[in-house]
């Protein structure tokens, strides 16, 4: 099997973690957020490392959660169960208080965490062809290991919004909430993204680590392991609620849920 997340260093110190399952959108379970979370540790403690670049192999970004493993974390007892939720919530953690400049390039579907992650980046663009959702309340959970980082990236007024609705939006109303910077066409995309970082590669790197430090610090956006714990607790009692199989057994009989009418 292939890594579920790839990573590389080009000679001018530019990292790129690449999402790397494609053939189900880069959906996340606990192989690719153990793989990402050393993949963070690892380029956090890189010198040569001047920036970050996360990507999605494939059609998409990132869809969310992976059904089938909910499926599976669904049978998890109550250790087990948190430790799931604490992954996810520790992946995006250490993404938002990584010390380098990150940048996303966002693609197709973008759903659930994969929203989280551009959250929890310095600078995203997206292409035209881009969806976005924050769909957990579709399957009956709740996206609490990403609630901090929405608020903080498209104020609690929209986060409250597409985090209770559900809804799909497009690229440019990601852009119009705050979600992204910038939306460009597919085939330009690359060269818009080489533009930013060349010219952020003219900053100096520990004024950059220094100027993110102090605005996640003095504005109270870091998270305390307890409040990481509370996150991550919050998660999957929902996950293990009546509505949560309710939802994940909806969604994979491909009908609506018992709470629709």
């Amino acid at each position: 099997m292939s890594e579920p997340v790839l990573l590389s260093i080009d000679a001018r110190g530019i990292a790129t973690a690449t999402l790397n399952k494609p053939a189900k959108g880069n959906a996340y379970d606990e192989d690719l957020l153990g793989a990402l979370i050393a993949g963070l540790d690892k380029l956090r403690d890189d010198p040569a490392v001047r920036a970050l670049v996360i990507r999605g192999a494939g059609k998409h970004f990132q869809a969310g959660a992976d059904l089938d493993w909910l499926a599976v974390a669904a049978t998890y007892g109550p250790e087990q169960a948190y430790a799931a939720s604490m992954a996810t919530t520790t992946a995006m953690q250490k993404l938002n208080e990584f010390p380098r400049p990150t940048f996303a390039l966002v693609h197709g579907a973008c759903f659930g965490g994969g929203c989280g992650v551009v959250c929890c980046v310095d600078v995203a663009i997206a292409t035209t062809d881009a969806i976005f959702g924050i769909t957990e309340v579709r399957v009956g959970v709740a996206p609490t290991p990403i609630s901090t980082h929405m608020v903080h990236a498209m104020g609690l007024r929209q986060t409250r919004r597409y985090a209770l609705t559900g809804e799909r939006f497009d690229a440019a109303e990601a852009m119009r909430i705050g979600l992204v910077h910038e939306v460009v066409e597919p085939g330009k995309a690359d060269a818009r993204l080489a533009e930013i970082i060349d010219q952020t590669m003219l900053s100096a790197p520990s004024a950059i680590a220094m100027t993110k430090d102090s605005f996640l610090g003095a504005n109270g956006l870091k998270l305390s392991e307890r409040e990481m714990s509370l996150l991550a607790h919050e998660s999957w009692m929902q996950r293990a609620s009546a509505e949560g199989k309710e939802g994940l057994a909806a969604f994979q009989q491909k009908r609506r849920p018992a709470w629709y009418k």
